[in-house]
């Protein structure tokens, strides 16, 4: 029951946009244990098989890679950034 509570509560935050990451990697925590899980299937049926856990691991796991979105609370509460890279002498 608690991994379905992580999941809910990831899902939440990952919903609002707040906290994106540690939301993200709590995700992944949470489905990965849930398809390396030896133990019966709680009654919430968050996962119904293998497969679906895997593609909300793999979503989860893109979100930490590439971080909240332009309307989610991160970014109004911590600002937009962008990535200047900088010109190489071959590109002068």
């Amino acid at each position: 029951m608690a991994i379905a509570l992580l999941t809910a509560g990831s899902g939440v935050l990952l919903l609002a946009g707040y906290l994106s990451r540690l939301a993200a990697i709590v995700a992944v925590g949470a489905g990965v244990s849930t398809m390396c899980s030896w133990l019966a299937a709680p009654n919430v049926a968050f996962f119904d098989t293998r497969t679906t856990a895997a593609l909300a691991v793999v979503i989860a796991a893109a979100v930490v890679c590439l971080g909240p979105g332009a309307f989610s609370l991160d970014a109004r509460l911590f600002g937009r950034r962008e990535i200047i890279i900088p010109k190489t002498p071959s590109d002068a």
